[in-house]
């Protein structure tokens, strides 16, 4: 079991995910702007550049697990253009305001939302081109599991492209995340979404989560052929891609 496993948003007796589901309908309200705010709007460049990565791949089918509100799985119809896109998400409350962002921006006939427990894809074998994941998976209660389901629904050749949010390895910019993370993150997370636990339960996943090289071991230890990692902005976020 990895750290970030154990980690859980409240002091319930409910498994992880369960959890997980129940803050993600609690702040999904203010969950847009507080990704926004909180990053400074860097978080619209993390995603522009995982699409980035997939342009040359040209997928036709997409599946966004963790979809939440959607912004990547909107952000890939635009740019890449391809028939389907399947954002899949455990959250009623955040796939809810994806679908009105979908329908603002008339994009219904290529997005589509299933609420799905990422443990267990509902979807066929070799189903998509290209899965990605948007700052979710280390939310997952198994992340082994999780990262099977991914490789188990893309077609023999296709890319997994995740990016996440990660600790910054180099001084300064270790320490100031650091301070900035335990501080400033959680008050204002605090008073904008009203829930006093969701972003420092944030701040613990990110730090436990495993990053870099271990990553790309745990993903060619659940199958994927070739894996690679990209830090972005100094280290705070990682784009991880790999291969079936």
């Amino acid at each position: 079991m990895y750290e970030q496993e154990k980690i859980t948003p409240y002091n319930h007796n409910q498994d992880k995910g369960t959890q997980v589901e129940q803050m993600f309908d609690t702040v999904a309200h203010s969950y847009d702007l507080l990704n926004h705010r909180l990053s400074f709007w860097i978080d619209k460049y993390w995603r522009n550049y995982l699409v980035k990565k997939l342009s040359p791949r040209k997928p036709k089918a997409i599946l966004d697990v963790a979809t939440g509100t959607g912004d990547l799985a909107i952000l890939e119809a635009r740019k890449l253009k391809p028939a389907t896109v399947v954002g899949a998400d455990i959250s009623e409350g955040m796939m809810k305001i994806g679908r009105e962002k979908v329908e603002r921006e008339q994009l219904q006939n290529v997005i589509s939302f299933r609420k799905e427990d990422c443990m267990k894809l509902s979807f066929a074998d070799n189903t998509f081109d290209a899965v990605t994941a948007a700052f979710g998976i280390r939310n997952f209660q198994d992340l082994e599991a999780g990262l099977k389901e991914m490789y188990r629904v893309l077609q023999p050749g296709g890319t997994l492209c995740v990016i996440e949010l990660t600790r910054p390895v180099s001084f300064p910019i270790k320490q100031l995340f650091t301070l900035y993370s335990h501080t400033i993150l959680p008050l204002y997370g605090r008073l904008i979404s009203k829930d006093k636990s969701a972003y420092k339960y944030l701040i613990a996943t990110i730090e436990a989560f495993p990053q870099g090289e271990t990553m790309v071991g745990i993903l060619k230890r659940t199958g994927f052929a070739t894996a690679r990692f990209d830090r972005l902005t100094f280290g705070i976020c990682t784009c991880y891609t790999a291969t079936k």
